[in-house]
Formats: structure tokens, C-alpha cells, sequence
């Protein structure tokens, strides 16, 4: 088996990788003789060609040989090759609108398309995932913006340090009043906002205390659904209802906007649930938080005053509470400053793409080697031409005429 590893063409620039040179080294040598690497030159990846060639990789402009191509963003529809087998983040799952055309190239192409969102293990939890190095830096660049909102501090960008490492270092530099932070979520990217929170020595404190105390010092909670979710009919809250009929519940998240200066939003978001609070409710004297750092980035969605992704070159721009509209980053002493990174885990690539090497060694190349793999089976949306079972709830967003 020869697994071809793809040059990043998505504007931006992404500069991650699925394996650093010492990953793909070690992996031909534990299935020496099985499966072998070749990479495409590239001048924006974190490892250089030269790591590449010094670890023995063959680099290649033609990946034409390979049986599997793995990336991590879209490959733009001009560059795919007909019927190869391919791993990426596609985001098409959700519908997206803006990748329409590519799921539609790759039917066309009769491109066997791997995704790797929905590589799921027996319990539920995707295998492979950036979700930790998402809410390291997106909590970092949450902070990063109230220091620049209050001038009490300045940190370097996460994109300027060599690694986490010296992220960390720079953590030393931040002084906080005594400000409150919620943040949802309980998976993966909450587990590094929760790791960088630790590395600033912020109390944590329960949800029910977070509301009613008065703090001389910086907290935090953390919210799973059930803390800003009830039923509609009676208040109650089961997990497996929740997820499964979202549409069910309302939103009971306003007590937090009332006390909380800082929203750092982690948790997943299902279009049918209720979300956060709506876009009026910041113009409200009650409505208290001043900086959102949403790491989840879904357009309009849970947090509605992410009006657009904000990039890495201008991480942040703020919505006005008299217009709701966005004006420019702390552009109004009152106005509310949202970082909404789409691509968070770009700022520290060698350290999230050696994770991320880490997990594929561990959890799917093994399973490369079983044809009847169902981690494989239940992460394929297309092949020959035709969109799988599992997907098939994909036909009328890639057939539909605008």
C-alpha cells in the first residue's frame, strides 16, 4: 500500500500536515515491506521538505501511484484525481453550502471520499480530531483579545510561538481582574480550553455557584447542555432525548449573559437545538459578556454574534449592541469583541499535526489493512460514483439546483 500525503492548496493557508517526517519513518518501518509514503513538495507545510527527505520519505510533485491520498482540508475540485481513494476534512456532512460543488466533483469522479469527522469508535467518540489544539488556542486568542479590549496585557499572537511550549510562557504575562468566564462544552476542544484555563490557575467552580457568588478573583465553570437546556413541556433534560430531538428543548442560558464577562463557546451545536441566547438580547443593559471567543465558529448559529469566521491575520472584529451589526474590532466602548477563527489548530501546526499523526498511526492506518473495517466503512460518504447508506441523506443538498 502506498499512501500519497497531499500538498495544502485551501486559501488560507493551512500549514498542517496528517504525519510529521518521524511518523511516516516509523510507520514504514513497523509495516516494512506493507506500506510506503511519498509526500508532496510543499513551501507553507510546519515540516519542511528537507525533515521529509532526511526521515527517507520520497517527495513527489506526482501522487498518481498512491492508493490512498490524505490531506486535511478540501482539495480544490481542479486538483482531484478520478477514482482515488481520499481522506480530508470535507465538511459536507452538515450540508454545507459552500462545499456543495466539491461532493458533487467527487461523485463525478468517482472518488472514494473518507472523511475524518465521522471516523467513529464503538462508544461514539471520533478517533481522529484537532478538536484540543481548537480550544488550547482558541481560549489563548480569547484572552489574547481582552487584553487588547482592556489594555491591562499583551500577548504575542499562538501563530508567533514556535510551539506550545512557549505559548504557555506567555500565559505569565496575563494580570485579570476578578472576571467570570463560562464555557460550554464537555469534549474534546472544551478539554484544551480547560487545559489552558489550568495552565492560568483559574478557579474553577460549579455552575449553580458560578451564578450566585460574588468573586474577588477569576473563575470559571464549565456547562454541559443540560446546564442552558430545559424541555419545552415540563423543564426536565435527558441527554439521549436532547441529542437526539434537540428541537424539543429551549434555551435557559440567559442568567450566564447576565454575569459572565467572558463566553468561551466549545460545545457542539445541532442546527435543530436552541441556542445561546439571540442577537436582540445583547442590546440588553443585563447582557453583560464583553469578549466571545467561539471556537465552534458556526455561522449565526449557537452564538449568534459570529456573524462571519474571523481569519488568523485579523482574528477579531466586534458587533455593535446599537446595531447589531459588525464594525470594526473594539470599535465601540460597549460593543461586543468576537474571535470566530475558523482554523484555530493552523496556529500551532507541528504540535497539532503530530497529535494528529498520532492518533491516525494508532486508531487507522491498522485498519487500512481490514477490508471489512467498519471504522472505514462508516466514515465513507462516496464511492464509485454514489453516495453511501450512511449518507445517503446527502442526495437532495448535492442534487439541488442553487
Amino acid at each position: 500500500m502506498k499512501i500519497g500525503i497531499l500538498r495544502e492548496r485551501k486559501i488560507p493557508v493551512d500549514h498542517r500536515v496528517p504525519f510529521s517526517p518521524n511518523q511516516l519513518k516509523k510507520l514504514q518501518e513497523v509495516y516494512k515491506g506493507k506500506l510506503t509514503f511519498k509526500v508532496n513538495p510543499s513551501p507553507v507545510r510546519a515540516f519542511s521538505d528537507q525533515e521529509y527527505a532526511d526521515a527517507g520519505i520520497e517527495l513527489s510533485d506526482d501522487l498518481g501511484d498512491c492508493d490512498i491520498l490524505m490531506g486535511v482540508k478540501e482539495v480544490p475540485m481542479q486538483n482531484l484525481m478520478e477514482k482515488k481513494t481520499y481522506f480530508f476534512f470535507s465538511h459536507t456532512i452538515k450540508k454545507q453550502s459552500y462545499n456543495r460543488s466539491l461532493l458533487k466533483e467527487i461523485l463525478k469522479n468517482k472518488i472514494r471520499l473518507i472523511d475524518y469527522e465521522p471516523l467513529i469508535d464503538p462508544n461514539g467518540q471520533r478517533v481522529v480530531a484537532f478538536g484540543l489544539w481548537a480550544g488550547i488556542v482558541g481560549a489563548y486568542n480569547g484572552f489574547w483579545v481582552y487584553g487588547k479590549k482592556t489594555g491591562l496585557f499583551e500577548l504575542k499572537r499562538a501563530h508567533e510561538c514556535a510551539d506550545l511550549a512557549e505559548l504557555y510562557r506567555e500565559l505569565e504575562k496575563i494580570e485579570l481582574p476578578a472576571v467570570k468566564i463560562a464555557v460550554t462544552g464537555c469534549g474534546k476542544v472544551a478539554r484544551g480550553v480547560i487545559e489552558l484555563l489550568s495552565q492560568l490557575n483559574i478557579k474553577r467552580v460549579e455552575p449553580g455557584e458560578y451564578l450566585q457568588i460574588y468573586s474577588e478573583e477569576p473563575i470559571y465553570t464549565q456547562l454541559s447542555p443540560s446546564h442552558y437546556n430545559q424541555r419545552k413541556t415540563d423543564g426536565g433534560f435527558l441527554k439521549e432525548e436532547f441529542f437526539g430531538q434537540p428541537e424539543l428543548y429551549e434555551g435557559t442560558f440567559a442568567p450566564y449573559t447576565e454575569v459572565s464577562d467572558m463566553l468561551i463557546a466549545a460545545a457542539y451545536w445541532d442546527p435543530r437545538a436552541p441556542r445561546l441566547f439571540d442577537l436582540e438580547d445583547i442590546q440588553s443593559a443585563d447582557f453583560n459578556i464583553s469578549v466571545i471567543a467561539d471556537i465552534t465558529c458556526d455561522i449565526q448559529g449557537s452564538v449568534p454574534t459570529t456573524l462571519r469566521p474571523s481569519e488568523i491575520a485579523e482574528p477579531v472584529y466586534d458587533v455593535s449592541r446599537k446595531t447589531l451589526r459588525e464594525i470594526p474590532a473594539f470599535g465601540e466602548q460597549d460593543s461586543i469583541s468576537v474571535m470566530a477563527i475558523d482554523n484555530l489548530p493552523c496556529e500551532l501546526p507541528r504540535d497539532a499535526s503530530e497529535d494528529f499523526g498520532r492518533q491516525l498511526s494508532d486508531k487507522v492506518i491498522p485498519e487500512l489493512f481490514n477490508p471489512g473495517s467498519e471504522l472505514i466503512k462508516n466514515a465513507t460518504i462516496a464511492e464509485n460514483g454514489h453516495l453511501t447508506k450512511k449518507f445517503s441523506y446527502l442526495e437532495d443538498y448535492v442534487n439541488q439546483l442553487s
